[in-house]
Order: structure tokens, then sequence, then C-alpha cells
């Protein structure tokens, strides 16, 4: 095995004090045109590899983060995002890395505008953030590129914006795969039902918005007679306000023994399907959130897609540290896997892999 090059082998090649192979290596001043030129050659000729690591180490600076992101429930997605954000700072605690999180009402663009203006205030060196809409998230990450701190995107990737890195799924890669799961079931149906928590009549997450995309041009492309009817709910209503909005769809539409929602409240209707004892009816939907989960091995539920909200959470701040700390390359795009969760799976699964 070849032995490391090290910064006194440099400095003996070229024929200059290791301080200025230093010098060289870190852009500082003080070096002669001609000694830069022999050092440089030295480094690509040796093909020397320096100890990012060891060099962030030395300078013992502190670097400071900030992760704004949607107000969210106890094991909820969110707090998910939130676990992986922590554990990525406490790997990297030797090199003084800290973490502030900031909260904004996930349907609410002044909030999300007053936490905004309070991650500015921070001064920090990077910004994980989850975005609302574009127009609205423009108004940050315009102001974080002018003065120079890098971002990256969580669940919804916008490249208009020019983050430093996404981490989150394709979304209509994960809608068509969802409608294709879905359909293993429904093949034999005449019509299927698309729940849709939203706001004021509209789904405020571009991310779900991809995914219905994706899911349509599946029915489209592979089932176009069967009829998707939409199942609205409200984002604030009451349990009891869904009891009556659901008891009068399946009355409606006795008919339809399938559902799927392309959000993390899948849990709302397999509640509903467990205490009115209705068999005949599944539902599918997305993430490894608590009630959902309970839901699934009860059998109200079929299947579920898994985003990785860990990964995301800590994959997020490593590209951070990656970037401002040890001054490498980030992968701009990173998509997380699409998995499937069954009743037979769920108990297997791992949140917290990387």
């Amino acid at each position: 095995m070849a032995e490391k090059i090290t910064i006194k082998d440099i400095a003996a090649y070229a024929g200059v004090s290791a301080g200025t192979v230093d010098r060289v290596l870190h852009n500082r001043p003080n070096v002669s045109a001609k000694a830069r030129e022999r050092v440089e050659k030295a480094l690509k000729e040796q093909n020397y590899q320096p100890n990012a690591y060891a060099s962030a180490l030395a300078y013992n600076k502190s670097y400071h983060f900030v992760v704004l992101m949607p107000r969210h429930e106890q094991v909820a997605y969110w707090e998910e995002v939130e676990q992986g954000v922590k554990m990525a700072v406490e790997s990297r605690k030797d090199f003084n890395i800290s973490v502030d999180i900031f909260y904004y009402d996930r349907f609410n663009d002044d909030s999300f505008s007053r936490e905004a203006k309070k991650c500015l205030d921070e001064k920090c060196n990077g910004v994980v953030l989850v975005p609302v809409e574009l127009a609205v998230t423009r108004n940050l990450t315009d102001e974080l590129h002018a003065q120079h701190i890098p971002f990256v995107l969580l669940d919804s990737y916008m490249p208009d914006l020019r983050p430093l890195a996404f981490y989150g799924q394709d979304s209509f890669s994960s809608g068509y795969f969802a409608a294709r799961m879905l359909m293993l079931l429904a093949s034999h149906e005449q019509e299927i039902a698309l729940m849709k928590i939203t706001k004021n009549g509209r789904v405020v997450s571009k991310q779900q918005d991809n995914r219905e995309v994706g899911l349509r041009h599946y029915m489209k492309d592979h089932y176009p007679a069967i009829k998707i009817i939409n199942l609205e709910l409200p984002i604030d209503g009451t349990r009891q306000q869904y009891d009556n909005m659901l008891e009068q769809f399946f009355t409606e539409h006795p008919n339809i023994h399938h559902c799927i929602t392309l959000g993390s409240k899948a849990h709302v209707m397999g509640d509903f399907l467990l205490r009115t004892n209705r068999r005949e009816v599944q539902i599918m939907g997305y993430d490894m959130v608590k009630k959902n989960a309970e839901c699934l091995r009860q059998g109200s539920i079929s299947f579920l897609i898994a985003q990785h909200a860990y990964q995301q959470g800590y994959c997020s701040v490593d590209a951070l540290f990656k970037a401002v700390v040890l001054k490498k390359k980030i992968q701009p795009v990173n998509y997380m896997p699409i998995e499937l969760l069954t009743p037979e799976n769920v108990n297997f699964y791992r949140r917290t892999q990387l």
C-alpha cells in the first residue's frame, strides 16, 4: 500500500518550505508567483489529496447553521426530519457546529416570511429550508444568494431558486409509482377516490401537486376508463367534521372501495374505516408516521410510501458541513428511495437508517 503524500513531501519535491505549501493550499498571501507555480506543479504531479477533516479541526472555527421548517406535531413526518438534523449536528460536534431551528405555520405565508427574517438576522453559515410558494420563498433565497449563504431545499425541488442541494423524492415518479401499486388492488374498479387535505379549497404542497400529476399520467396511460373522484377535507377540520364528510362521501359513492391520498394524512380515513367497520374499503398513503403505521397494521391502510424523512434531515445538514467546512463539491439533486411499506414489512422499517 502506497504511503500517503504529506505537505513535507510536497515541500521537498518543490524545493520550498512546508509553510509555503500550506499558504498555497489555503490560498493565503505572501507567496511569490514562482514559488506558487512550483508548488501547484508538485501538487498535481504527486496527486496530493489534502486531509480536509484534519485541516478543519486544526482551525478550530465555529459554524452556525439554521433550519427553517414547518411547525409539527410530535412523531409526525417533520419530527423525523428534525431528528435527522439533530443527529447530523451530534455526529459533527468535534467541528463546533451548531443549529438553530425556526418553525413556521405550514399554510401561512406571512408566518414563513417572519421566520425567514429571523433566519437572516442569525448571520449563519448555511440554511436548510422547506419552501412554500415559489415567489414567497424566493424573497428569502435571493437574500441568501446576495449574502453568499448556501442553502439546501427539502421536500419540494425548486431549481429556479438555485439551491446548493435538494433532498427529497422525485414527486412525479413517486405519484406514478403510487398509482401503479394502488392498481394492483383496484384494477377491476370503475372508480377510485383521491383524498386531498386542503386549505381554502387547494392543496398547498407543491410536492403533492406533482405527485398528482404522476398519478394521473399513470391512470391515463393504463386505466383511462377508471374515474377518479376527488374528496377534499379541510386541513383544520375536527374529527367529527371528518366523520360527517366521510360518511356522506361513502353514502354518495357506494361503489368506491379504494382510495389514495398523496400526503401523510391517510390515517384520517383509515381510522374512520376501522371505527365504522368498513372492511370493504382500503386506502393508500404516504409517510411512516405513528397513526398511519397503526392503521396499516390493522388493515385499513393497504400501502404506505416512505420518504426517509430522517435521512433527508441528516443529509441536508451534512451537505452544508461538507460544502462550508470541508469545501467539498456537493451533488445538487439527491432523490430519496421510493419505498413501499405493507403490514408484512412495516415492523422492519428503520426510519433512522442511513
